[in-house]
């Protein structure tokens, strides 16, 4: 079980800013920008290299959730998306999440 299973389950608290039946999305604790926010499905899929097509009604909903969230929380000048994916992409909880960042000037490349 991975810390977003227990922030999903409630075992651990979080700053939830948006909830519905297929994703949650919270702040992330380790900011790496003034919004920082971590949309993840309720339904565990470990890696972006784990889904298929079944699956791209439920990263369709994560984006336009995302997409929604940034202006909703103050960011209409702009933003990024990002996935980690395995640990040379940066992933470092098995759980799939996409990260929403604005609030600075976001640079590229990144990392």
């Amino acid at each position: 079980m991975t810390i977003f299973s227990k922030i999903i389950s409630r075992e651990i608290p979080a700053d939830i800013v948006y909830e519905d039946e297929h994703c949650l999305a919270f702040r992330d604790v380790n900011a790496q920008a003034p919004l920082h926010v971590l949309v993840i499905p309720k339904r565990v899929i470990p890696s972006l290299v784990e889904v298929d097509s079944s699956d791209a009604t439920l990263l369709g909903h994560l984006l336009v959730t995302a997409s929604q969230l940034a202006p909703k929380l103050g960011y209409a000048n702009g933003f990024r998306t990002v996935i980690n994916c395995g640990s040379d992409g940066g992933q470092t909880v098995n759980h799939l999440h996409v990260h929403l960042l604005a609030g600075r000037h976001l640079g590229w490349p990144p990392g």
